[in-house]
């Protein structure tokens, strides 16, 4: 036992006052495990220049997403391999908010974004070759760094200041930044005062950073447009005729899950199993009804591997025992989520076909966000153990200009995230398609039913091009 314990001291990355020299960790279960102190070892507190220093050309980076995206320390490694010359770092990530000017021209050669999700700050970088993109599930992310597809030199955190026991968490984030984090050779922490405390998975020990730096920048805050008349109804629609009481909620953020959560307030029992949530919770949880209490899974507690919402948010999951923040591993793995009851995921998508295979990657060849945790919550979903789940999929009928998102086939180049088999419910402002069951003239029917009117003469004519018969209902 003595020998294992100076084997864990020992093995954290070793780094000389120059950062320029290391030596790999050594994995041993107690090294491994973020919530597991290394007696006698205490992190550097450094400003954002020094703590990069360490970066390599080569090695590959993790940071930290959401809310929690440290812009600070991303900027100063950019400058870094920049004017170190650096070559060949590549910066893994899911969706990051905030400027990117790594991305930018100049920075390109020396760093170079791998994006597991891609957010607006990324998009245009990756559809000119600055920066590229992993088509992945959510839950299979962290079995990058589990089975060492992707070998961690650097990871790169935002965290809450150290508790008296010396205990940090990963707050608004534990999705796959957890197991980034189990076999990273080198941490770096943003120890940030308005990052919440979070329960679950995200514990990190002080005693596993490597460099802690002191910030207390805000936090990214969600930014949503105005809700629109037809966003209203399809939250109306959903709210009224698809969840019931009692009912497991999965649902992303944007003005569509903001509508659904609006006309739930006469709901009882309702319950969250989330990959990711946002202020709409909180009226719901205030009138009492959403309490978890039905759920199989962690009754009483919202379920969610990462958040991203306003400041009010952020203070509600500040020490709330009534929040769960999970590794996505199991939050998303469709096992785990067919275990709850009555589980309603929604979703949206670009367009989706008459046959109702769904986009929600790209528009056309232009690539647009990620795979994400659609596809793992619609087949939990599916397979409900109480055979009462609902995966649905909701959208706009048209786009701001009036093209139609219900097209006959998917755009040249466009990507298939949830497949036909997957679609059950798919709801605009003019109605639900159910689609389960259905051979392929019932779907085109249940689809132009639900399509924009100026739109369905052409897709029923596209359809009988297509298959030589027309759409029907029987």
């Amino acid at each position: 036992l003595r020998l294992f314990n100076m084997a864990a001291l020992f093995s954290r990355t070793i780094v000389n006052s120059c950062f320029k020299f290391a030596t790999p960790r050594l994995f041993s279960s107690v090294v491994c495990e973020p919530f597991q102190p290394i007696s006698g070892r205490t992190p550097k507190i450094c400003s954002p220049e020094e703590a990069v220093r360490h970066v390599k050309s080569g090695d590959s980076v993790y940071t930290h997403g959401v809310a929690g995206t440290p812009t600070l320390l991303i900027d100063a490694l950019a400058d870094y391999a920049k004017s170190a010359g650096l070559t060949g770092v590549k910066l893994y990530h899911i969706h990051l908010e905030g400027p990117a000017k790594w991305a930018e021209p100049e920075y390109c050669k020396h760093i170079r974004s791998q994006c597991l999700f891609i957010a607006g700050n990324l998009r245009q970088a990756v559809n000119e070759g600055r920066a590229d993109c992993l088509s992945i599930f959510l839950s299979d992310t962290p079995a990058l760094f589990n089975r060492g597809v992707v070998k961690v030199d650097v990871a790169i955190v935002t965290v809450s200041p150290p508790d008296k026991k010396g205990f940090c968490t990963l707050g608004t984030g534990v999705d796959c930044t957890r197991a980034a984090l189990q076999h990273a050779k080198f941490i770096i922490g943003i120890a940030n005062p308005n990052m919440p405390r979070t329960f679950g998975d995200g514990c990190i020990h002080m005693s596993h950073f490597d460099c802690l730096v002191n910030s207390d920048r805000p936090l990214y805050n969600s930014h949503q447009s105005k809700m629109s008349a037809a966003e209203e109804q399809i939250g109306k629609l959903i709210a009224e005729n698809l969840i019931e009481d009692g009912s497991t909620l999965q649902m992303g953020i944007g003005n569509i899950p903001d509508a659904v959560l609006l006309q739930l307030k006469g709901h009882k029992d309702l319950g969250i199993h989330t990959e990711m949530f946002s202020d709409g919770v909180l009226a719901l949880i205030e009138n009492g009804a959403l309490t978890n209490s039905k759920k199989r899974l962690h009754p009483g507690k919202l379920v969610s591997s990462f958040s991203l919402g306003s400041k009010q948010l952020y203070d509600w999951m500040n020490d709330n025992p009534m929040l769960y923040m999970g590794d996505v591993t199991w939050v998303n793995d469709p096992a785990m989520i067919k275990l709850n009851p009555k589980v309603c995921a929604i979703n949206s998508g670009i367009e989706v076909d008459l046959t109702g295979q769904i986009v929600a990657d790209s528009i056309g060849t232009r690539i647009y966000s990620g795979f994400g945790g659609q596809v793992d919550f619609m087949r939990g979903a599916a397979i409900g153990i109480d055979g009462k789940g609902k995966p649905i999929m909701a959208l706009q009928s048209v786009t701001k200009k009036g093209e139609s998102k219900i097209v006959p086939v998917p755009k040249l180049g466009a990507g298939v995230v949830t497949t036909r088999a997957h679609a059950h419910y798919v709801v605009t402002e003019n109605g639900i398609a159910n689609l389960f069951g259905k051979n392929m003239r019932q779907r085109a029917y249940e689809m132009i039913r639900i399509a924009n009117v100026n739109h369905r003469q052409s897709l029923e004519k596209s359809f009988y091009d297509r298959f030589k018969c027309m759409p029907s209902s029987d």
